[in-house]
């Protein structure tokens, strides 16, 4: 499939968008047989036993939020907005997870902008759109870096949920929510997912957001993802608050705030090292003690934590939040070589 030009003010009109059954078919055309994996023949017990044993992850929020200074992007925003400057140094943000003795990152692939850190072949609203600056798929730095010191990958992706109204797009606008239905929304949606498992086989997780029986039954997801790869885990944040850390699919999600004492579905617990997801002008670190206390309390409750930095303009983990990671590998690792990746 080709892409469509977008427009200069990233406006493509309904006319010129991208058709979502040839999405759809092109994703059939596209599909790898079953991968070959170590863990390929492994129970989803198996796999979630297993995903548990981590203990420690860095979620990483960088996106076109970090270049709006909000935390939810409304609308299209021209792509020459994303413009770190020069080449990110992803090794950089592997370093400081393994300084904090974390075993797992996640990045932040494709939030509610629809702007996405890969270069997708549904869509140009990607770090390789013709005004994008930065021309570099970052999905695969990320990973690349993140291996390389033997820590493990996931992805983050988010679902268009009908509670996200008009103004959040989540999609690109070759599937603008305004002129394509919900079904619609879900076979380019499921086939960006399957493009990001075929695309980068190293991954073992994908982190879904928003997405709960209101875009699809459990089953259906799970049937599309264990097609694709066997072995892979899923979770997925509900759009509901009341709903979170409920089970939906392989691993249920809390979102600063734990899970009950007597938790026995396989968890992560998410929480913000800075004070919002995003980075923001005036960004600062959370005290260390203050977050080994709470990743303690999470594992605790047969729950990862995943803990959130967010990089600046620059791609950067500001300094505060690299001196506070550092300091929680030493809380956690007194006789931890620094620098070396512990636990593994």
């Amino acid at each position: 499939m080709n892409k469509k030009t977008l427009c200069a003010a990233v406006c493509l009109p309904a006319a010129m968008a991208l058709g979502v059954a040839d999405v759809a078919a092109n994703e059939k055309i596209n599909a790898n047989p079953k991968q070959a994996s170590p863990d390929a023949k492994k129970s989803v017990k198996e796999l979630q036993d297993n995903f548990l044993k981590l203990k420690f992850g860095m979620f990483i929020h960088y996106n076109m939020a970090t270049y709006r200074g909000v935390q939810w992007v409304k609308g299209y925003h021209d792509p020459s907005i994303f413009n770190p400057g020069s080449k990110i140094d992803t090794d950089a943000w592997a370093d400081a997870a393994v300084s904090a003795g974390m075993t797992y990152g996640v990045l932040t692939v494709k939030h509610v902008a629809g702007f996405c850190l890969w270069d997708s072949r549904h869509t140009t609203y990607d770090v390789m759109h013709p005004d994008c600056p930065y021309k570099q798929d970052l999905v695969a730095q990320f990973i690349q870096s993140f291996k390389s010191r033997g820590l493990k990958v996931g992805l983050y992706y988010c679902w268009r949920h009908p509670g996200f109204g008009k103004e959040y797009k989540v999609l690109p606008p070759e599937c603008d929510p305004a002129t394509h239905t919900l079904k619609e929304q879900n076979e380019f949606q499921k086939a960006q997912v399957a493009e990001l498992i075929e695309t980068y086989p190293k991954v073992f997780y994908i982190w879904n957001d928003a997405l709960d029986p209101k875009i699809m039954p459990a089953d259906e997801i799970l049937a599309h993802i264990r097609g694709i790869r066997p072995d892979l885990l899923t979770s997925s944040n509900w759009w509901d608050w009341g709903k979170k850390g409920t089970p939906f699919v392989d691993i249920a999600v809390k979102e600063s705030r734990h899970f009950p004492q007597d938790n026995q579905a396989p968890g992560e617990t998410c929480w913000k090292l800075e004070q919002k997801w995003f980075w923001n002008e005036g960004a600062r670190s959370k005290a260390a003690t203050e977050v080994v206390d709470l990743m303690t309390r999470a594992n605790d409750r047969n729950s990862n934590f995943l803990l959130n930095v967010g990089p600046d303009r620059n791609g950067r983990i500001v300094e505060s939040s690299s001196k506070t990671l550092a300091e929680i590998g030493r809380l956690r690792d007194p006789n931890a070589t620094p620098g070396l990746p512990k636990g593994r």
